[in-house]
This record gives structure tokens, C-alpha cells and sequence, in this order.
């Protein structure tokens, strides 16, 4: 399986081009419902220590449906196969400006959530135009257990989120591991009584906020991803999500760029305009870096084949 990796804004992304079991043809919602349950292994061993690292988003090259496209890909983590990534876009259109596949400009990327598209303005920075995103509860009230009452938003940018603004912990690198498991036991609870999308969609990512570190910037987020692994960067379609409950509340005007930080003080510039179905249409750009060219060799009598599995999350 021939790889190449990068990394947006300090997380990483592994594209697989070629080497993968086919998942077929027909809409890309249904061959991702096709890797999350037929491949369940397989994509998760491309993820796993010891061949993968924590944190790691694999995107998977699949021919799209829309011609226009250059490309149609498919994410995931260790813990779910992902409706769209921000991060992972960045870092796709990098990797194929890399391998010479794209080259500056505009380029349309077929996604399960939909279209996206990028704008490469060099050989690292690449600004991505997502899918409409939108508010759907604002100001929730959950009791976590031993934690006490979470309030915040659930919102869509591509993948379902609860945000937390403020944050009832400092949202300071010290406290990384009190982040994530308040984020875990919100997420669950939040699951355990069926709280999220419209269409009973689960929350798969909790999004805190505090004040960044750099004047310049809106805000300091700290991302908790279905892996249960914190986003390294201020996360694509958490600022997507972001930038939906903003204008919602009038707090962003259409077209005013804001600096979003993340947790380990790396950055993306946020914009939006108005969506077609009173959401939000937005703007992220971040650089990424491809730090490797890989073949993974999956042997047959290895006993970790298929990854380092401590805990089973299913």
C-alpha cells in the first residue's frame, strides 16, 4: 500500500493511493458505509500504532462520482469513518500539488458530505471552501456525571459537534488530559440520550473554548475527535461548526476573517458567507507539510497486522 504523510497545522493526514481493498462504486456516502462496515479492520490498520500514530486521519483515494472532480476521497480515524475533514483537505490537496496531480488554484474534491473546494496557493497553504454548515440547538444544558452541567451548541460542519464556549476548564496545553476526559464523558452522555443532529445524528467531536494565547486570534479551541485523540489543529469542520454558531448569534459578520488557534497554538484563518439554506458557507486556510513517502507492507504472519488494539471501541 503506497502512502504519502503529511501534516496540517501539526496533525497528521495519511493518503493511500493505491493498495486498499475496493469498495465498489455509487455515491460516496454508501462506499463509506461500505469501509466502515465491510473494512473495518483494514482502515484501521493503516491508523494504528504501530504503523500509524495517535491522532492520525486517513484519506482515502476513490474515484469520484462528479466528473469535475479531481479526486473523491474518504476519511477516517481509529474511532469512525468521517463525513468530511478540514485538516485532511488541506493536507490532500498538498500531497497532489506534491505529486504533481494539481498544481496552484482552484480544484473540486468529492467528499461523503459533499463537494469542497480548494484553493492552492502554494506549495503549502491551501484555502478550503466547505459545505454549508449550521447551528441546530444553541445554549443545550447537559449534566455530565461528575462533572456537573455542560452548556453549549450542536452544530454541523461536515461532522456533528457540541461547543463549549467557555470552556469550564482553562483551554491551556497543561490541562490536555482533563480536556479530553470532560470531552469523553460529555460526548457520551450527550449519546446516551440521543442529544444531536436534527435526524438523531450522534455528536462525534466536543469543541472547548478559552482565550488564545496570541492577541491576534479569536480564540483557543481544544478538539476532542471520535478517536478520543485531541485535534493537534483548530480543526476544518469544527471551525466550520464554529463559524455556523457565530453567525448565528450575530457575533461574525459575512466576509470577517478571524485567526482560530488550537490547543498547541498553531492557526487557521476563518471566514464565511451566507449559505443557501440559512447556514453558513465556510472559509478555512492552513498550511500543510508532507513529511514522508511510504510503502506499508502488511505481512501475513504478523501478529499486529492489523494494529496495536488494546480496547476494542465497538
Amino acid at each position: 500500500m503506497h502512502v504519502i504523510d503529511s501534516h496540517t497545522a501539526g496533525e497528521p493526514t495519511r493518503v493511500i493511493l493505491d493498495g486498499f481493498p475496493d469498495l465498489g462504486s455509487g455515491p460516496l456516502s454508501e462506499r463509506a458505509e461500505r469501509l466502515a462496515t465491510r473494512f473495518y479492520d483494514d482502515y484501521r490498520a493503516v491508523v494504528l500504532e504501530p504503523r500509524g500514530q495517535v491522532a492520525m486521519v486517513g484519506a482515502l483515494l476513490v474515484p469520484p462520482v462528479d466528473p469535475s472532480c479531481v479526486t473523491g476521497v474518504i476519511y477516517f480515524d481509529v474511532g469512525a469513518v468521517l463525513g468530511m475533514c478540514g485538516h485532511g483537505t488541506i493536507g490532500l490537496a498538498v500531497t497532489l500539488y506534491h505529486m504533481g496531480r494539481i498544481g496552484t488554484g482552484l480544484h473540486r474534491i468529492e467528499t461523503p458530505a459533499g463537494v469542497v473546494t480548494v484553493d492552492v496557493q502554494d506549495e503549502s497553504t491551501v484555502t478550503v471552501t466547505n459545505i454549508e454548515s449550521r447551528r441546530v440547538a444553541a445554549g443545550l444544558a447537559v449534566d455530565v456525571p461528575g462533572f456537573g452541567t455542560i452548556t453549549g451548541d450542536i452544530a454541523y460542519g461536515g461532522n456533528w459537534f457540541f461547543l463549549v464556549d467557555p470552556a469550564p476548564l482553562p483551554v491551556m496545553p497543561d490541562n490536555i488530559r482533563a480536556l479530553t476526559d470532560l470531552a469523553v464523558a460529555t460526548r457520551t452522555t450527550l449519546n446516551a440520550r440521543k442529544i444531536g443532529g436534527e435526524n438523531g445524528e450522534p455528536v462525534d467531536h466536543i469543541i472547548f473554548y478559552g482565550p488564545a494565547a496570541d492577541e491576534a486570534a479569536h480564540s483557543r479551541n481544544f478538539v476532542l475527535c471520535p478517536d478520543d485523540a485531541y485535534d493537534r489543529s483548530p480543526c476544518g469542520t469544527g471551525s466550520s461548526a464554529r463559524l455556523a454558531c457565530l453567525a448565528a448569534s450575530g457575533q461574525l459578520a459575512e466576509g470577517q476573517e478571524i485567526l482560530q488557534e488550537s490547543i498547541i497554538g498553531s492557526t487557521y484563518r476563518l471566514s464565511y458567507m451566507a449559505g443557501k439554506h440559512g447556514g453558513v458557507i465556510p472559509s478555512i486556510t492552513g498550511q500543510a507539510y508532507v513529511m514522508s513517502v511510504a510503502e506499508l507492507m502488511f505481512h501475513a504472519k504478523d501478529p499486529f497486522r492489523n494494529g496495536i488494539v488494546v480496547s476494542s471501541p465497538r
